[in-house]
């Protein structure tokens, strides 16, 4: 589905990513781990337009989409959920959501939609009136969740889903991105500093150090390597 090939992404003259390459085959949960600093936000905004590369390519079902401006992308089916939620504060919940289909022409399958992602979080439906500023991190992040969800993805981007949050949000959190994956067939690819709880739920794994990769495997064998459970699982 995506083919990351040797991409560097550049901040001014700062080298940020080096001939970075991953693969994300449809229908998977693949998380990229890493420390504070290594590159992880950089190669999500990367694929998402934001932040092109310099050099490299980056391919989506087939097709190039180096320099293809962010809303093309995300007309493809190639959504982010940033860090830090970014949810628009001073709208309410129901209108977030809507923000989240606005690409969109199908009114029945929005309507559809909408109904899901109010099933899938309880909370926002009772709340759906509410300012967004107004939820709690957690709320908000169910709501960054949905919103993306709104647009229709088939490569769903989350950028540290977890930041912030208290430990039974996030085992819910990470619940729903697994029921997001086998329900919706949504494929996913997770960045996060939980390195633990992530690849306890990925099928694969990326270990990025200093704008490289530096390991990958299945998520059960990156679990197991002790160079691994040294560095990122404190183990």
């Amino acid at each position: 589905m995506l083919k990351v090939r040797g991409i560097s992404t550049y901040y001014g003259n700062i080298e940020a990513l080096h001939a970075v390459s991953l693969d994300i085959a449809e229908g998977e949960i693949i998380t990229l781990i890493g420390a504070n600093g290594a590159g992880k936000t950089t190669t999500l905004m990367s694929i998402c337009g934001l932040t092109p590369p310099r050099s490299g390519d980056i391919e989506f079902h087939g097709q190039s989409v180096v320099g293809m401006k962010p809303d093309r992308i995300v007309q493809m089916g190639l959504v982010q959920v940033p860090e830090g939620r970014r949810i628009f504060p001073n709208m309410t919940v129901l209108e977030n959501l809507e923000l989240g289909a606005y690409l969109r022409r199908d009114r029945q399958g929005v309507r559809q939609d909408l109904d899901y992602v109010m099933d899938l979080f309880p909370i926002l439906a009772e709340r759906r009136t509410q300012m967004g500023g107004t939820l709690s991190g957690g709320e908000q992040q169910m709501l960054a969740i949905s919103r993306a969800l709104m647009a229709k993805p088939k490569l769903l981007l989350l950028d540290e889903p977890s930041l912030g949050l208290a430990p039974l949000v996030i085992k819910q959190i990470f619940e729903i991105i697994r029921k997001i994956n086998q329900e919706q067939e949504v494929t996913v690819f997770l960045v996060e500093q939980n390195a633990n709880q992530a690849l306890k739920l990925a099928h694969r794994g990326y270990v990025m150090e200093n704008g490289r990769i530096r390991f990958n495997d299945t998520a059960d064998r990156l679990l197991n390597n002790d160079l691994v459970r040294e560095a990122y699982l404190g183990l």
